[in-house]
């Protein structure tokens, strides 16, 4: 067993003037980042909420923490988490890495990077969590009944993603969240839960990294969750793809994912409070969704013919709450598609990533919700797969959505099909979310979302 190992972490009267002198760079270079959520507004400055030097500066590598707020027009300003390394001069394997070359300050002269692609950084964070560590604002935390061994060789995982993890010889993934905010994480609160119920179906964390909040009010960052690594797992959105181009059926990988779900579903029904949602709770719901389809109509001018028939998907559901029937909300995944599925070679499904939509408040995310969201997630995301395709499989889709559904009601008791309404609802309020995505992000995608639009706008329920 690790035991708790405390170094002090500098960081003192240089912070103001390292901010300074990286301002500069990290207005160029942090927009440009995937996780970066402030796309489309210009960075006019950063504030820090906290530094901690982990090397010195002045040795041939330095390494500093930071959580800072990037301050952009129209926002409170989001808090970004950084591991900056400090070099002469980046060797060539570090390239795609660099955030630029310090011209004034205390780094005058060096280059600075995203440490998190250097070995030797990546090493030192692993260290930390396996004695766990407490290095100024710092606390590494974890399960003591799991052991971390050291020497694991890291490599960052490139694929683009809301945070960036690290994989340590295929044993464990760290990973790290770019995009913070002080309170509890469901990243972290749910797979807790979830290991406490003893639920195989979501890997348990072995340590994480917190950081005590500023203003000493009692409150504290999760910036980093450290689990076990399924090795050799494929991901669903991949392994569906795959079996895509080889026009192989899926659907008895979407009945096992549908078990699997609801296995998760169920344990965190256990382990964590429910609630009944009547007319007082659907009706500010149904509110929320048609105001986002309203948003989303005037974002997107291609929805606009939609809308009044979409906003008939919400109004049913009110409708229903208002004769008397009520549902059970829980605390759900969130954000559940084919990407956050790892089938391992033994067969097994598994579910990751409770972070929730990024886009969302904290305080929403951690929410009951009626456990169908978590459904209609994965429902789209079937859709999703079969209009990436060289030639759009609307039929495979229908057939994986049908399987996952009956899996579902294997294992839970209750197929989600029997309550049209709400699922309807969940799917349309996700659909009206991937079109304002599509059109800001990626417009060549648009079309995805918009057929399914097509299909939840007629007057039939799905």
């Amino acid at each position: 067993m690790a035991k708790t190992v405390t170094r002090s972490g500098g960081s003192g009267t240089a912070s103001p003037a390292l901010l300074a002198s990286l301002d500069p760079l990290l207005r160029e270079w942090l927009p440009r980042q995937r996780w970066f959520a402030g796309k489309g507004r210009p960075v006019t400055g950063f504030s820090l909420v906290a530094a901690t030097e982990l090397l010195p500066a002045g040795a041939r590598l330095g390494l500093y923490h930071l959580v800072l707020r990037a301050h952009q027009p129209d926002s409170p300003g989001d808090r970004y988490q950084l591991l900056i390394g400090v070099r002469e001069a980046l060797p060539p394997r570090l390239a795609p890495a660099l955030i630029g070359h310090v011209a004034n300050g205390p780094l005058a002269g060096r280059t600075v990077y995203d440490a998190l692609y250097d070995t030797r950084p990546a090493e030192l964070l692993l260290e930390a969590l396996r004695s766990r560590a407490r290095i100024g604002a710092l606390r590494c935390e974890g399960d003591p009944a799991q052991e971390i061994r050291s020497g694991l060789v890291p490599r960052l995982m490139t694929a683009e993603q809301s945070n960036s993890s690290v994989v340590y010889g295929d044993t464990f993934i760290l990973k790290l969240f770019r995009r913070v905010a002080p309170g509890v994480n469901p990243d972290l609160e749910l797979p807790l839960a979830l290991a406490r119920e003893g639920c195989p179906r979501v890997p348990a964390p072995t340590a994480w990294l917190e950081m005590d909040s500023e203003g000493g009010d009692g409150e504290s960052y999760v910036l980093g969750v450290l689990q076990p690594y399924v090795q050799g797992a494929t991901d669903g959105w991949e392994l569906a793809l795959r079996e895509l181009a080889k026009g192989e059926d899926f659907g008895a990988e979407a009945r096992a994912l549908g078990r699997a779900t609801a296995e998760v579903h169920s344990a965190l029904a256990r382990a964590l409070p429910t609630v009944t949602l009547g007319p007082a709770q659907i009706q500010p719901m149904v509110e929320g969704m048609v105001v986002r389809l309203e948003a989303a109509a005037q974002a997107v001018p291609t929805l606009r013919p939609y809308a009044p028939s979409l906003r008939t998907a919400f109004t049913a559901l009110a409708d229903l709450a208002a004769q008397g029937q009520t549902w059970t909300a829980q605390r759900v995944h969130g954000d559940l598609h084919l990407g956050q599925c790892l089938r391992a070679p033994s067969g097994q499904w598994s579910l990751i990533d409770f972070e929730g939509e990024p886009a969302r408040p904290p305080a929403e995310r951690r929410m009951p919700q009626p456990a169908v969201r978590d459904v209609a997630g994965m429902l789209r995301s079937f859709d999703y797969a079969a209009h990436s395709c060289e030639r759009p499989a609307p039929g495979w889709a229908h057939a994986c959505r049908s399987a996952y559904c009956s899996g579902y009601a294997e294992a839970a008791g209750r197929d989600p099909r029997t309550d049209p309404v709400l699922l309807r609802a969940f799917e349309t309020d996700k659909a009206v979310y991937e079109v304002v995505y599509e059109a800001r992000h990626r417009p060549d995608w648009l079309p995805v979302p918009l057929s399914a639009i097509q299909r939840l706008a007629a007057p039939e329920l799905p």
